[in-house]
């Protein structure tokens, strides 16, 4: 089976002006201007199987955004090869952007002052879908959402966690079987978070959607993507299974103890590294292949009420990855 998405050796270089502050600068620029290049992206090659779900991740400025533009067609690459559902996304055809949506948490399609209802009307248009398809296509989907009267007010007066609800029922009226998510729950609340992510799940797993997501949020990924590509300054950092991930770069269990009475914090000595003390809970940093041993002993000294393991947390994974990507970068360059 070929893949839905395949991505080798994408460059997306810029050239920009540069040019320091003061009014010298500005009119000397009016005659002579110097440019540098700016590498957004930097010969990252990665594939996404049909209905895979995968996290693209970086740090602000690793070129996130500039890759799923480029996916989508909006911006041309450099030089690389670059396919989508057997399509060129360059040329912009027809078939292609029937195929595919592209959501950005920080930008919308909803007209301002019209409701939603508007919009999906718009979309129907542009995408040529049927009556009866749409019909059934936003009673699906109102029903995963919640929509309900949401979509006949207007736009301006709908919440944020309300907005990106309908940003998402737009972007689906035509059922595209490709999903570029960049940031879809930047700014909601924990709740809203909670259910874009269940309704991100549920359409992948009801039409077979392709999915690649970007987000700061590491909830988002580690709910929805069993894989993680990574990329740093423009360059493909990690490729592979989100929890392989987690093993490789911390080796190592994070166990929270709450006990039924106070005890003193020298009394942990010798059960691995205290990560924090609060009150009568304590997180305990031990290593994989010890957990077991440690766990044993803290049962037996101390009077547990609750005990939790889990694996190192998302975020510290994901810096002390970006830390050892740009220390071999550095060593590399000198």
């Amino acid at each position: 089976m070929l893949p839905m998405i395949s991505v080798s050796d994408l460059h997306k270089h810029y050239r920009v002006h540069n040019r320091p502050p003061g009014v010298m600068a500005a009119l000397k620029s009016l005659v002579h201007r110097d440019y540098k290049e700016v590498r957004a992206v930097d010969g990252i090659t990665f594939s996404v199987e049909p209905g895979e779900r995968v996290g693209f991740l970086g740090p602000n400025g690793a070129g996130k955004t500039t890759t799923l533009k480029v996916l989508s067609g909006l911006l041309h690459p450099t030089r690389g090869q670059v396919r989508v559902g057997g399509f060129t996304p360059k040329d912009r055809r027809d078939a292609f952007l029937s195929t595919i949506t592209l959501v950005m948490g920080q930008k919308q399609q909803l007209m301002w002052d019209l409701p939603p209802s508007e919009t999906f009307e718009l979309n129907r248009g542009i995408y040529d879908i049927s009556r009866s398809r749409f019909n059934e296509t936003i009673a699906e989907l109102s029903s995963w959402l919640e929509l309900g009267s949401l979509v006949s007010k207007p736009t301006r007066q709908l919440s944020l966690g309300e907005r990106m609800k309908c940003e998402l029922a737009a972007a689906l009226i035509h059922r595209p079987s490709v999903l570029f998510l960049d940031e879809p729950t930047i700014g909601l609340d924990v709740s809203m978070q909670s259910t874009i992510r269940a309704f991100i799940k549920q359409y992948n797993e009801r039409y077979g959607a392709t999915l690649i997501l970007t987000s700061h949020y590491m909830d988002d990924v580690t709910a929805l993507c069993p894989r993680v590509v990574v990329v740093d300054r423009g360059k493909l950092s990690y490729d592979g299974g989100l929890e392989e991930l987690v093993t490789r770069i911390r080796p190592e269990k994070r166990v929270m103890l709450r006990l039924d009475r106070d005890v003193d914090a020298s009394a942990w000595e010798g059960f691995g590294k205290v990560v924090s003390t609060e009150g009568r809970s304590v997180v305990l940093q031990v290593p994989n292949e010890q957990a077991s041993a440690i766990i044993t002993r803290a049962l037996d000294a101390f009077p547990v009420e609750d005990l939790t393991i889990e694996n190192a947390p998302l975020e510290e994974v994901m810096s002390e990855l970006f830390s050892r990507s740009r220390a071999a970068a550095e060593e590399g360059d000198t």
